[in-house]
């Protein structure tokens, strides 16, 4: 190749860096030389070879300015090659030409000296103000005893029995047989969805619209009666939103739940455990196994956060674009995996609200990721040769194939887990961390809709 290109470069915001290239007149030359060589191969004259059209006649032919074009194209993507490798610049996007490609052609003369500006995205420089001694506050997440007692009832209204009900009013907890019709009060419009000759209704709080169900207890079967609703100001359906509504409910049928006994029969028949006792212990293990998870993942949240404000790092574009991808994949797959159309339900509006609601999160998590690359850095933390074969080994015995499994990328990933609950670990061991009690949740809206 020629000789070294005289390259200035200087950083620009977002983690963007500008070179200032100075290209030899040699080097013009010889591009134009070569563009004319390739272009003369795709002219064919009456008369004359391919590729032996005299120069003369081939200018008048092709045009000087496709030419010169074809010229500086060709020059622009071997010079700002060259002046990567030889800056040693890790570039994250393709260079764009400052002033555009129109004014640089103007310019551009075969033979003579040329100076062009490059700008690209490159890998960011992330800095910490400070490491240790940092302060969080996580919420309070411990194991609650009453949980198994939830969830034990939880097993049993699913295993119980629906018996008719006729010698009293319907209860809280009863399942009703509805026949209902409904409009709006402003307009009298009977509401789109909104009757039914025969809907199943638990008869519990958020289960449809306010009112809904406290309209239906008290009834009797046969018993009809007009009860007034609103609905929520973020019902789905826009027209609804807000709106006072009329219903006029007929009480069809009334089922109470027969549960069944809290004993070993019912263990059995609601787990793999022989007995009442053995399915508590296990419920408590699983829900004592959890919290800790949870309160695990609050504490990390917490500590990375505070040590997200201690990061110093202009995050570039290119790497926010790629982050809101992998979003944006990840929600398509799992839409994929329960069997929906990613493709019909995808349209190019849903993509580009997407990628507009995905990118505080994208952020967040580059910057979380150049916090820990930070802290890696400065505390000189990093895991064990021996940690990663171990972990390695251990994940490959818990694979069924791995025949199609890259033991290199396989590697990094370990690595990189490792990594991460090591500095994680580090952060915990360095910081102030306190835990809060978490806000108690009000009562809002209704979840289901009638």
């Amino acid at each position: 190749m020629s000789s070294a290109l005289k390259v200035k470069t200087s950083p620009r915001p977002g983690s963007r860096l500008a070179l200032e290239v100075d290209i030899p007149g040699g080097r013009s030359q010889a591009s134009y030389d070569a563009a004319v060589v390739k272009l003369s191969r795709s002219v064919r004259l009456p008369g004359f070879r391919q590729g032996k059209v005299p120069r003369p006649v081939l200018l008048q032919q092709i045009g000087p300015l496709r030419i010169r074009a074809t010229a500086l194209e060709d020059l622009v993507d071997s010079v700002w090659r060259d002046a990567l490798e030889q800056e040693k610049i890790e570039a994250l996007s393709s260079p764009e030409l400052s002033g555009g490609f129109e004014a640089l052609l103007e310019r551009f003369s075969p033979g003579e000296d040329l100076t062009l500006t490059l700008e690209l995205d490159v890998q960011p420089t992330p800095s910490l103000k400070a490491t240790k001694g940092l302060t969080a506050e996580a919420e309070l997440i411990s194991y609650d005893p009453a949980r198994v007692d939830e969830m034990l009832e939880q097993s049993r209204r699913q295993l119980a029995t629906l018996v008719p009900v006729e010698d009293r009013p319907a209860a809280t907890g009863d399942v009703a047989v509805v026949a209902f019709s409904g409009s709006f009060v402003d307009t009298g419009a009977a509401i789109e969805g909104g009757s039914s000759d025969a809907m199943e209704v638990e008869l519990e709080e958020k289960r449809m619209i306010p009112g809904f169900v406290a309209g239906i207890l008290g009834m009797v079967v046969g018993e009809e009666r007009e009860v007034n609703c609103r609905f929520p100001d973020d019902y789905p359906q826009e027209e609804a939103q807000g709106r006072e509504a009329s219903f006029s409910i007929t009480l069809k049928e009334l089922k109470a739940r027969e549960l069944p006994a809290l004993d070993d029969a019912f263990a059995k028949e609601a787990s793999d455990k022989d007995t009442l006792e053995e399915l508590r212990t296990d419920l408590e293990t699983r829900l004592r196994e959890e919290a800790e998870r949870r309160a695990r993942s609050s504490r990390h949240d917490a500590l990375l956060s505070a040590l997200v404000e201690q990061l110093e790092v202009d995050l570039p574009e290119t790497l926010i674009q790629q982050e809101i991808r992998s979003l944006i994949e990840q929600t398509a797959s799992q839409i994929a995996q329960q069997g929906m159309d990613v493709k019909k339900l995808f349209s190019p509006d849903l993509v580009r609200s997407l990628m507009d609601s995905s990118r505080p999160e994208a952020e967040q998590r580059l910057r979380r990721s150049f916090a820990l690359k930070a802290l890696a850095e400065a505390e000189g933390i990093r895991p064990e040769a021996a940690a990663i074969e171990a972990k390695v080994k251990e994940v490959s015995q818990g694979l069924s194939d791995t025949s199609s499994i890259d033991p290199q990328r396989l590697r990094e990933a370990v690595a990189e887990d490792l990594l991460r609950e090591s500095l994680l670990e580090w952060l915990e061991a360095n910081s102030t961390l306190t835990e809060k009690a978490p806000e108690v949740e009000t009562a809002d809206g209704a979840d289901d809709q009638a």
